[in-house]
């Protein structure tokens, strides 16, 4: 739909006053409702598909008056995680999804012509399903004010600062933030058919396989019905980098971000220093360099890690990252990543923690001193509860030695009274010389506990 603005500019032409005026668009509200109706029937033809349950499914509260905001990486799930919730309640609802290329050109100004089809397409409805909201400048103006009409609304994002500020900004107090990561190990398996619950040794053998492959092509849920594992992954990188962080923060170096970017995939699990990564890649400013690690944190294609420390202040220095998903580390042109195992066991471990306890406000840190490290701290405020070791082979009997020597420290220390050492397949439970147990465990039993 097309609306003329008059300017108030009066030019004397030809001997005659002309109004000088300017032309602005939004969009037509028919080409809207052809969007919205193709949208629907996308909807019609996932509703009828059945898809892997997820933990999170149970977070999901759709009687309540704040909003639900499902955040977390590009196709890592956030839309048939709400659409499973949505489904199986009975709700009647209405979708947009603002991540359609026909939607590029939607402004704040169209929300109210969209929700206008919305309830010409759907009829009355109580619940509206918002998909990659951040697309939109001002949406949550838009949200506020259903949600004051007692609307229940379900959004997705893709971008952390939506939790970090934006929701706490303009959604104050009226949100209830959900963190999705790519799938765990056990919903792999569901996905894949394979049967945990056997214990003979040929279900074993299969859970066995299972972990492998997790361990080498991470838990995108679309990357298992992939043939070209690096085109898949390259390409979601790609789109993250352009869309979710370049378009988006406006950048005038995009060339050096992207070398940046791949660089950091490449090293991860690593400390992140920022004038190293300066002094790299050219860049004057270590503001900007700490500026484009953030920008990669918020499209969740990197977790941060702080050093454990009674103090808060010494949190903040050494900090490590880890990929969302090991899937990051390999599966790109000119990746460096390879077959370290023990890197990829050790980012499989840490995601797996953010998934049981972030949920229960808990906090994880790595601890170092001068003679120990050990690779996780499960925290609730300053009071270490577990502590995890992650080593893919502890044959050697260093190896061994130095892991247990970590825990060990920690117990003495910290007084943390559970102590793990997750391995690709060692079990046994070993006495520390403080006196504390610590349990050996193959890494697939123990991603596989019910938590």
């Amino acid at each position: 739909m097309q609306y003329e603005c008059f300017s108030l500019t009066l030019q004397r032409r030809n001997g005659y006053l002309n109004i000088d005026k300017t032309t602005f668009d939004n969009m037509d509200i028919r080409l809207i409702e052809t969007i919205l109706n193709d949208q629907k029937e996308e909807l019609q033809h996932l509703m009828k598909q059945s898809f892997c349950r997820r933990r999170e499914e149970d977070l999901i509260d759709l009687d309540s008056s704040m909003a639900q905001v499902v955040i977390g990486v590009r196709r890592s799930g956030k839309s048939t995680l709400c659409l499973n919730a949505l489904k199986y309640s009975g709700v009647k609802f209405a979708y947009v999804n603002f991540d359609d290329e026909n939607m590029s050109d939607i402004k704040a100004v169209d929300l109210n012509t969209i929700l206008e089809v919305l309830y010409k397409i759907y009829g009355d409805f109580q619940h509206l399903f918002i998909d990659e909201v951040q697309n939109i400048d001002e949406w949550y103006l838009f949200v506020n004010r259903l949600l004051r009409r007692g609307m229940h609304v379900i959004i997705t994002g893709s971008n952390a600062k939506l939790l970090s500020g934006e929701l706490a900004t303009h959604l104050t107090g009226r949100y209830m933030p959900i963190e999705l990561y790519p799938f765990s190990f056990s919903e792999y398996c569901e996905l894949n058919n394979v049967e945990t619950g056997v214990r003979s040794t040929k279900g074993t053998a299969f859970v066995r396989v299972a972990f492998d492959e997790y361990l080498h092509n991470g838990g995108f849920p679309e990357i298992s019905k992939t043939k070209n594992h690096t085109t898949y992954i390259t390409t979601l990188v790609n789109s993250i980098l352009e869309r979710d962080i370049r378009q988006r923060f406006k950048m005038r170096y995009a060339n050096t971000f992207f070398s940046m970017a791949m660089h950091l995939l490449n090293i991860l699990p690593a400390l992140t220093v920022t004038s190293t990564l300066s002094k790299l890649f050219g860049i004057k400013s270590d503001h900007t360099t700490e500026n484009y690690i953030g920008y990669l944190k918020q499209a969740y294609l990197l977790v941060e890690l702080q050093k454990f420390s009674p103090k808060s202040r010494l949190r903040i220095h050494d900090i490590k990252c880890y990929p969302i998903d090991v899937a990051l580390m390999n599966k790109r042109p000119n990746a460096f990543a390879g077959e370290n195992m023990g890197w990829r066991l050790e980012c499989v471990v840490f995601i797996e923690l953010l998934r049981r306890y972030g949920k229960e406000q808990k906090d994880i840190y790595y601890y170092l001193d001068q003679s120990n490290e050990v690779d996780f701290i499960v925290c609730q405020g300053n009071m270490p509860l577990k502590a995890y070791q992650v080593s893919f082979d502890i044959s050697n009997p260093k190896t061994r030695q130095r892991e247990l020597a970590g825990l060990n420290a920690v117990a003495k220390k910290l007084q943390c009274s559970e102590l793990w050492l997750i391995t690709d397949h060692e079990c046994e439970e070993v006495v520390l010389p403080c006196g504390s147990i610590a349990h050996i465990v193959p890494a697939y039993e123990w991603l596989l506990e019910i938590q």
